[in-house]
Order: C-alpha cells, then sequence, then structure tokens
C-alpha cells in the first residue's frame, strides 16, 4: 500500500479516537513507538500523520514532546444539517448572520438545472454571511424558486434560521442531496471570509426539496476548513448519514 494511503489510515484512526471521546481534549496521544507498534508501520508514516492532525488543529506539541489533544469534533444528527443555525446552537456556540444581498433575478443554468427550471426563470437569490461566535465561518449562496422566496421578504433573515422562517410560514423543507468538495477561495469569498485569496475552503452544494420532492432551493455554500469540517457515518443496514462538525477547543461538550 503507497505510504501516503498508510499515513492518512492512521491518521482516520487517530481522528476516530478523537472525535469519539477515546482520546479526550488535553489527553496525550499515544507515543510514536508505540504507534509504530500499533500499526505496523514506520516511523516517518505516524509523523505524517500526526501533522496531518496537527494541521486540522486537533492536536498540538511535537518535537520532543508527546502531542496531546487540542480540540475535538463536534457533531450533530442528520436533520440538524440543513440548518446552520440548529448546527451551532447544538455545539454550543452562538450562532449570526450577515444578509449580504436578497435579490429576484433570472435563474442562472446550474441553479436552474438543479430546480428543474429553465435559465432566466426568476428566482430568488440569497447571498449571507455566516457567523460562529461573531466570527466568519462560512458564505451561504441560496436560489429559492420564485414562490418560496418571496416569502423570504416577509421577514428579516439576519434575526436567526432562514428555513426557521420558512417552517413559520408553512414551507417545511424535509430532503436534501449533498456535494462536498475543495476550492480555491476566490477574491469575494477571501474577503468576506477573511482567508487569504487562492486558499482552501469546504464547498457543499445542495439541493432542498419539500416533502412532495418538489426541489425549492439550490445552495452553494463555502466554509472555512479550519472552522467546519464533514463526516460521513455509516452502519451496516442502516442509512448512510451526513455529520457537519465544528472543531472546538477547551472542554468537549
Amino acid at each position: 500500500m503507497p505510504s501516503g494511503s498508510l499515513h492518512a489510515k492512521l491518521a482516520d484512526a487517530l481522528r476516530e479516537r478523537i472525535v469519539s471521546g477515546a482520546l479526550a481534549v488535553g489527553e496525550p496521544l499515544p507515543s510514536e513507538a508505540r504507534l509504530v507498534e500499533e500499526f505496523g508501520t514506520s516511523r516517518g508514516t505516524v509523523r505524517q500523520a500526526l501533522s496531518t492532525l496537527r494541521n486540522e488543529g486537533l492536536i498540538e506539541g511535537g518535537q520532543g514532546r508527546r502531542p496531546i489533544v487540542r480540540r475535538r469534533p463536534m457533531g450533530q444528527p442528520f436533520e440538524t444539517f440543513l440548518s446552520f443555525s440548529a448546527w451551532v446552537e447544538r455545539s454550543g456556540h452562538r450562532p449570526g448572520q450577515r444578509t449580504i444581498e436578497l435579490a429576484r433575478r433570472g435563474a442562472d443554468p446550474v441553479a436552474a438545472d438543479a430546480l428543474r427550471l429553465e435559465p432566466g426563470e426568476p428566482v430568488i437569490d440569497v447571498l449571507r454571511l455566516r457567523l460562529l461566535d461573531d466570527e466568519p465561518v462560512m458564505l451561504e449562496r441560496s436560489t429559492f424558486v420564485l414562490d418560496i422566496g418571496l416569502l423570504l421578504f416577509d421577514f428579516d433573515p439576519d434575526a436567526g434560521s432562514i428555513y426557521a422562517g420558512l417552517l413559520a410560514r408553512g414551507v417545511e423543507i424535509v430532503a436534501a442531496t449533498h456535494t462536498i468538495d475543495a476550492i480555491a477561495a476566490p477574491a469575494e469569498d477571501a474577503r468576506l471570509l477573511g482567508v487569504p485569496k487562492g486558499g482552501p475552503l469546504l464547498r457543499e452544494r445542495r439541493t432542498a426539496s419539500l416533502a412532495d420532492g418538489r426541489p425549492v432551493e439550490y445552495g452553494d455554500d463555502r466554509y472555512r476548513p479550519d472552522r467546519a469540517t464533514f463526516t460521513i457515518a455509516n452502519e451496516r443496514a442502516h442509512h448512510l448519514a451526513l455529520v457537519r462538525t465544528v472543531p472546538e477547543t477547551g472542554e468537549a461538550l
């Protein structure tokens, strides 16, 4: 097996122990010698795996002293994945948002295809900067079909969750498909999120639907990778679950 695969496998195993709490915040990791013995690999592979976790902000220390767990990613069930506000609140933090744009315009080809519309059909576009404890974490671009999107003008998008506002008006979004990848930050995204232009962003694209299967929102959300991660969790004979996590410092919640 290529060495890159070995160090990634080892990093995954250690990350799982941190997520599960088997390695608690403040607890030292096993020594390099013990990890070499446990995983049957080389010291170089162990160091690569530890470097990966260090770059993710999960551990700190090294260079002559054993690294310790710095933070534990906080997860939440799939039912709250659709709502940024619900995710942040469940993680024990304070959500926030700043609406940059709320406008009616013609659907671009990508959103039109996702929403089963013709390009140029009227839709409502929303651009919001999402905050975690007043810190920019995610840039949210959403395109809503016109009849649903017009409801957004009935309440203040800065007041909280758009989904909660829609639910209060009888619109319940119950399902979504998600595509997750990484992109280089364009100039506008970098400026709003406070990251270097061209730096990595986690991108989550989704098509959200009502109970009858009608797609009503196409979203393109860009996250700072130092403030959010995504985990796929599955079990035999159970449905796949997608979990969004926020790396946390201090005591695990």
